[in-house]
């Protein structure tokens, strides 16, 4: 005979879960799409930690669209196979030869690790790129800069037709162009371009900080699309911070309901986000 006492861990555990039920119902058949980058692709761990919370999401009838980064493992590749890249504007310059590599370690190894991933926990993943299904249609960005693009449409169906039997897509940033050219796309980019083309109910933007910050330095939980323009025009944000929320106004704008920009170092950050009251991050939302 076995027996066991009831310790406060299992009793707070089950508090949160029964806590958890409105939210649960908030976002059922609800659209997320998650720019995966940072942090949660910095290690297995974190990448397994990220496919768990995914696969949940799904399971609680949640339809979670990936969409991922993969600047790191570029720069890597094109050390290992010795092409130089050249710099305009502090921007690198992707020319054949090295949108041959993005589009390798974009669509091949960045994208199959997080599928795989996915998996591994019990979901169904299903790897594309912008290429796919005409899903993603590019415009060069600036011609000085070579093949990098800037969406100028998104054809969701092959998305909806996916959540319509409980797969769920990850997509790689590559756009194809008017004569069926390859283009690199920003993480962020592509992922407030896709937001809006689903109408999606939340962007979640993963980063590595804890979230868009007022000038004393604390982090805003919620902000206005006017708050986030009046912040940048004081130059309290700033660097880096600049395009993430320009990404989210742009997403905003197109019919997203919220984007939200949170700490991916955060343990399960999508899942406090989604279903807490207290969230991950920086929500913002249209006036």
């Amino acid at each position: 005979m076995k027996t066991q006492d009831m310790n406060r861990d299992w009793i707070a555990t089950a508090s949160t879960l029964n806590k958890a039920l409105p939210y649960l119902q908030r976002y059922a058949d609800a659209t997320v799409v998650i720019k995966l980058g940072g942090h949660a692709m910095g290690s297995d761990a974190a990448m397994e930690d990220f496919a768990r919370d995914v696969v949940l999401m799904r399971q609680v009838g949640v339809n979670p669209v990936i969409v991922h980064g993969g600047g790191p493992m570029i720069n890597a590749m094109l050390d290992k196979l010795q092409i130089t890249s050249e710099f305009k504007n502090g921007k690198r310059v992707t020319d054949a030869a090295t949108m041959e590599v993005v589009e390798m370690v974009l669509a091949g190894l960045v994208n199959k690790r997080i599928v795989q991933a996915i998996n591994r926990q019990g979901g169904r993943a299903v790897g594309l790129s912008g290429k796919d299904a005409h899903l993603i249609t590019c415009t060069p960005t600036d011609v000085d800069l070579g093949f990098v693009g800037t969406p100028q449409a998104v054809n969701p169906r092959v998305l909806r037709d996916l959540a319509e039997k409980e797969y769920i897509p990850v997509i790689a940033p590559l756009g194809a162009g008017a004569e069926g050219e390859t283009f690199n796309i920003n993480g962020d980019t592509a992922a407030g371009a896709v937001a809006a083309a689903l109408k999606a109910d939340r962007l979640l933007l993963l980063t590595d900080v804890a979230g868009v910050k007022n000038a004393e330095g604390a982090v805003v939980t919620e902000l206005s699309a006017t708050q986030i323009r009046s912040l940048t025009e004081e130059g309290v944000i700033a660097g880096g911070m600049i395009p993430k929320t320009e990404t989210a106004l742009t997403a905003i704008e197109g019919g997203v309901r919220a984007a939200v920009i949170l700490d991916g170092r955060a343990p399960n950050a999508c899942l406090l986000e989604l279903f807490t009251e207290h969230g991950a991050g920086s929500i913002i939302r249209a006036d």
